[in-house]
């Protein structure tokens, strides 16, 4: 297969150098296994825009959500119930117009064609999964005075996996690479819209190369 790999975002927002280490390696295996591999660019996609419309979709679609349970419940929805952040999209999605809502439809369907365009010379993409390795717990807690922070901290850290979402091609995170610490560093791989098959015949081959089943991380009490 044509393989085309990526260690750099669209934003040029740093990547840990253990999840450029994870795609090199990832890459290097592909190779010797026989697949065409080369290192590409991010596709030309406006990742403002991007966020901005992933957003606006999320939001108005969180108020579908709590009132259609306050409706069959009979209960009426309020910020002591809910997580901050989801509060914080609530209120933003009942402020969303269905102009706003279009919009971003039609941006995101627009930069599907530009990424469908853009994969037509290989058959898979491999990045990393995230764009760190596995934070440790609280890192995306938020507060009522700021409910958006870890959603912040969240966009950051996964700079390559939404464009999937907005796309709906097939993925798939392989636990490939483990760093110093012994924790497991995933790397994505993405075929084309409708392939799964691809994903499928690459995975087995991989887990076959490099089994992963019985490999554990170390767990901490702390």
């Amino acid at each position: 297969m044509r393989i085309a790999f990526l260690t750099r975002t669209a934003t040029g927002t740093p990547l840990h150098e253990d999840c450029v280490a994870a795609v090199k390696d990832a890459a290097a295996l592909c190779e010797d296994l026989g697949h065409e591999v080369e290192e590409v660019a991010p596709p030309p996609i406006n990742t403002e825009m991007l966020e901005e419309a992933f957003l606006t979709i999320w939001a108005a679609g969180v108020p579908w959500g709590i009132d259609g349970i306050g409706r069959l419940t009979g209960r009426q929805p309020s910020p002591d119930k809910f997580e901050p952040l989801t509060w914080a999209l609530y209120e933003q999605g009942k402020e969303t117009t269905g102009g706003d809502y279009l919009i971003a439809v039609t941006a995101l369907q627009q930069m599907s064609r530009t990424v469908a365009q853009y994969s037509e010379r290989h058959d898979v993409w491999l990045m990393p999964t995230l764009g760190a390795p596995p934070p440790k717990l609280g890192h995306f807690d938020a507060s009522a005075e700021n409910p958006r922070a870890g959603l912040e901290r969240a966009i950051e850290f996964v700079p390559f996996t939404p464009l999937q979402n907005v796309t709906g091609q097939p993925a798939m995170s392989v636990p490939l690479y483990w760093n110093s610490e012994g924790l497991p560093v995933g790397v994505h791989f993405a075929a084309r819209f409708g392939e799964e098959d691809t994903l499928f015949r690459l995975a087995s081959q991989l887990e076959e190369a490099r089994p992963w089943a019985n490999k554990r991380p170390p767990v901490s009490a702390v």
